[in-house]
């Protein structure tokens, strides 16, 4: 089930992103997830651990069919707030998703990874319920700004004391454990630097050389998943012909 976030947790994340600094990061994070992931408007994507919602809203505006779950509920009363009725939500877990094989083109979990107590089946489940690709976003366990965060945890408390940081080859790891080890997957990152994107930044940042560096602060992985069908037995009806064997 992994760490569920309250009242507290919610609000003090809502107005993280309200900051004008911290949007510009979300920009960045946004754009790394749906130029990797290339949706196509029409399909339809689950967003696992969906929070307030930021992670959903661009997906919404390229035309995409949405759908959220979170375990916390007050996650979902701010996305209802912010997103309406544009997207459907549910409340569970990633562990355990309440959705049937193959019901989604995409699955993205979004510095979501990080807070769950078996991520290994949180992206066994995102498999099942996805057809094409999974978007993992997370935070870069080998990134300045990951170690800085770890660092403040050891003298005060803050939401990353709950957080697993994550590496872009464990992640990688983890899918090809699940999938085979030829499963095709790529991988970027943003925020290089640990202070918060400016204008002067943000061109840089959005380099594609640049991202190719694994010391972002935030990992984008995409998995293209092969095709999966469900089969069952069918009874094979043969009728001998009379005197075929003598």
């Amino acid at each position: 089930m992994g760490y569920v976030f309250d009242f507290n947790d919610a609000v003090a994340y809502e107005r993280w992103v309200k900051n004008s600094q911290n949007q510009r990061t979300a920009r960045l994070e946004n754009r790394l997830m749906t130029e990797m992931l290339k949706p196509i408007r029409g399909e339809t994507l689950l967003d696992i651990g969906c929070g307030t919602g930021v992670s959903l809203a661009p997906f919404i505006d390229l035309g995409l069919q949405v759908t959220g779950i979170d375990a916390s509920p007050y996650m979902l009363d701010a996305t209802t707030r912010n997103l309406g009725n544009r997207v459907d939500l549910y409340r569970g877990f990633a562990e355990d998703l309440p959705f049937e094989d193959n019901s989604f083109n995409h699955a993205s979990l979004v510095t979501s990874l990080e807070f769950m107590d078996d991520p290994a089946k949180a992206l066994e489940e995102a498999c099942r319920v996805a057809k094409d690709r999974i978007f993992v976003g997370v935070l870069n366990r080998y990134a300045l700004k990951g170690v800085q965060r770890r660092l403040k945890g050891i003298f005060s408390h803050t939401i990353y004391n709950r957080a697993r940081f994550f590496s872009v080859w464990e992640v990688k790891q983890m899918f090809r454990t699940l999938l085979g080890p030829d499963i095709p997957v790529s991988w970027r990152t943003v925020s290089q630097l640990p202070t918060r994107p400016g204008d002067a930044t943000m061109k840089f940042e959005s380099s594609r050389i640049v991202q190719r560096f694994p010391f972002g602060t935030f990992a984008g992985i995409v998995v293209t998943l092969v095709p999966r069908f469900k089969t069952r037995p069918l009874t094979v009806r043969h009728q001998a012909k009379h005197g075929a064997m003598s």
